[in-house]
């Protein structure tokens, strides 16, 4: 199985809980990687299954939705925007703005049409290729970041998030897997998705 890098914490456990009659007889195998790098382990054979963004150009593959991860924004625990509940698209504006790099294109598609739409015109001052750096650039530059809700597992003390103002955009998190791939572990895996998303909505409300 393959996660997108900071998910494993959340999906793993209770994929494993629900193959657990049929780990004796299986190699278990986890990586942790970017998207992008998980699609081309499913095309090639390598992971059964992923746990990653809906990658485009990969006709070999098939997604079942999970979730839709609201975005939030990231930004110093001491930011002048921290003192509000919830921050407005056009808050943003004059801001240093951290956004995403290649490394992340679905999410970075997904934060540019939201601006976009939005009516905000925001060049980024720096991209960052994962998390950590991200976490990293947004504190030692006093920037803000749109990032889905699931980092805020992550954050250091000396960052803190705050939710969007009006429609929030969203990315989703799906099972990917090859369409010809056979494997009887990865048809159990499917055929108790919905069970997996319970119980992951359950433990985290």
């Amino acid at each position: 199985m393959g996660f997108l890098t900071g998910h494993e914490l959340t999906w793993m456990p209770e994929a494993l809980r629900i193959l657990r009659d049929e780990l004796p007889n299986i190699d278990v195998m986890i990586s942790s990687q970017y998207s992008p790098l998980l699609a081309n382990a499913l095309v090639k054979g390598t992971v059964d299954a992923a746990f990653l963004r809906r990658e485009r150009g990969v006709a070999d593959l098939a997604f079942r939705l999970l979730v839709k991860e609201p975005l939030v924004v990231v930004l110093p625990s001491d930011h002048h925007l921290a003192a509000l509940k919830a921050i407005s698209p056009g808050d943003l504006v004059g801001e240093t703005f951290v956004t995403v790099s290649d490394t992340a294109p679905v999410l970075r598609v997904v934060i540019d049409n939201y601006l976009k739409r939005s009516g905000i015109n925001i060049t980024p001052a720096h991209e960052a290729d994962h998390l950590a750096m991200g976490m990293s650039l947004i504190a030692s530059t006093r920037g803000v970041g749109l990032l889905p809700a699931y980092a805020q597992n992550f954050l250091p003390s000396s960052v803190t998030s705050r939710p969007l103002k009006g429609d929030t955009p969203t990315v989703d998190l799906v099972l990917g897997y090859r369409k010809s791939n056979q494997s009887p572990v990865l048809k159990i895996l499917l055929s108790r998705l919905d069970e997996l998303v319970a119980r992951v909505s359950k433990k985290a409300h």
